[in-house]
C-alpha cells in the first residue's frame, strides 16, 4: 500500500515491519458521526486503548499506586481510509524511540483486508506524581521497553 508522506516515518516498509504487538478494537456505534463513519476524535481513543494494552503486555505502568505515571505530551494521527460502525481493526503499537523520560510511541491501524486506515505517534512522558515533573525511566522500565 502506498501511504502519503508522513513526517515521522522515513522508510514505511521498515517502519511497518518493526511492530510486534497488536490488539483488536471493534468500532462502536457511539464512535460514528451523522455521516455513518468513525468520528476523527475516535482514533485517539483507539490509540489510548491500544497503548494501555501494550503497556500491560510488557508489565509497564500497571499499578496506580506507582510513584510515576505516563502522561501524553503530544499525539498526532494521519487518516488513510474511512472506518465504519461494526468494523474491527487491529492496532499495532511500538515504542519507536526511548529517551531519558520520554517514549515516542507509534501506532498503525489495519482493517481485516490489510488496508491501513490510521497511523500515528505520540510522546509519553514519565512524570513524578508528587512533583508533576518529568523523571527518568528506571532501568527496569527501560528493560521492559527494549524487549
Amino acid at each position: 500500500m502506498t501511504v502519503k508522506h508522513i513526517s515521522y516515518i522515513k522508510d514505511f516498509t521498515k517502519w511497518k515491519e518493526e511492530f510486534s504487538f497488536s490488539t483488536e478494537i471493534s468500532i462502536r456505534f457511539s464512535e460514528t458521526d451523522m455521516f455513518g463513519h468513525v468520528n476523527n476524535v475516535s482514533a485517539f481513543i483507539y490509540f489510548e486503548q491500544a497503548r494501555i494494552e501494550f503497556f500491560k503486555s510488557i508489565g509497564l505502568f500497571t499499578k496506580l499506586e506507582e510513584d510515576t505515571i505516563p502522561v501524553v505530551a503530544d499525539l498526532q494521527c494521519d487518516y488513510h481510509n474511512q472506518l465504519f460502525f461494526g468494523e474491527t481493526i487491529k492496532i499495532f503499537v511500538k515504542a519507536n524511540l526511548i529517551k531519558n523520560s520520554t517514549l515516542d510511541v507509534h501506532y498503525m491501524a489495519v482493517k481485516p483486508d490489510g488496508k491501513i486506515c490510521l497511523t500515528g505517534r505520540g510522546n509519553i512522558v514519565n512524570v513524578d506524581t508528587s512533583t508533576g515533573k518529568a523523571v527518568s525511566l528506571t532501568n527496569e522500565q527501560l528493560q521492559k521497553l527494549q524487549k
